[in-house]
């Protein structure tokens, strides 16, 4: 993606990727986890499928007052087309700097995020059908608008897709982890011996997406430091993100 309108200001991609994950470690480790739970059950996607659909998120970093986008893709791994695709984001938490002050949204001043046809602290995109393969692939963005008040740190962006397939009308949701309560992301990723597990059935969803940051820096200067966090990070990255990426053999109850 080019330069983003506004005056948004981008890092350096490995940079910029490493904080993004960085930011969203630390906001689930300091103030939990969103307050939102699982809905209704979902049937579970195979192993692995679900890190397919949604990827390639991407935003610069914000200075107060200026504005920029999320873009993102979807992709179709299955081997029937994709119906009602419809991909939502939502800004639910904040992690300020300096300080490391944390709190849920609404904060005041918090990004807005954008469509053509809707503004405020949720969005959605209505893609369509998508064709199986990478043909099929949708490339779409989320504009995020701040004011002169947005303060300066990490917002954390939770994301879903809903669909349904072409071939029989069965709906899946997939959700990233700021939608569910620390409760409940416990007892669907920890098995009693202390090891990882990932039980899609608690968690009442077809799979896990990944999440993004909105970064809001008042100034130039913090762009050094942003290097910094992302170095001294690396581990808490590792760590925070090993549910994610070292997923063990599945089952069909939905257990991984």
């Amino acid at each position: 993606m080019g330069s983003a309108p506004g005056g948004a200001r981008r890092l350096p991609r490995r940079g910029a990727s490493a904080v993004v994950l960085l930011a969203v470690v630390a906001l689930l480790l300091t103030v939990g986890s969103a307050p939102g739970a699982a809905g209704k059950g979902y049937p579970p996607l195979p192993l692995a499928l679900d890190r397919a659909f949604l990827g390639n998120l991407s935003s610069p970093t914000f200075g107060p007052g200026s504005s920029g986008s999320i873009s993102f893709t979807v992709e179709d791994p299955l081997p029937s087309a994709l119906q009602a695709v419809v991909v939502s984001f939502g800004v639910y938490a904040f992690n300020g700097f300096p300080g490391n002050a944390t709190a849920f949204v609404p904060v005041a001043g918090a990004p807005v995020l954008t469509t053509p046809t809707s503004s405020g602290p949720t969005a959605s995109v209505s893609v369509g059908a998508i064709a199986p393969g990478p043909t099929g692939t949708y490339r779409g963005s989320v504009g995020v608008v701040t004011s002169a008040s947005t303060p300066s740190g990490a917002f954390a962006v939770r994301t879903s897709v809903n669909f349904s397939l072409a071939s029989n009308g069965t709906g899946y949701r997939l959700a990233s982890r700021g939608w569910f309560n620390a409760t409940t992301w416990a007892a669907a990723t920890e098995l009693p011996n202390g090891s990882t597990t990932l039980n899609l059935s608690v968690l009442g969803v077809s799979g896990i997406v990944p999440e993004t940051t909105v970064y809001v820096a008042n100034s130039a200067p913090y762009d050094w430091l942003l290097g910094g966090l992302a170095v001294g990070g690396i581990l808490l990255v590792g760590a925070g993100a090993f549910v994610y990426f070292r997923r063990g053999p599945g089952s069909r109850s939905g257990t991984r």
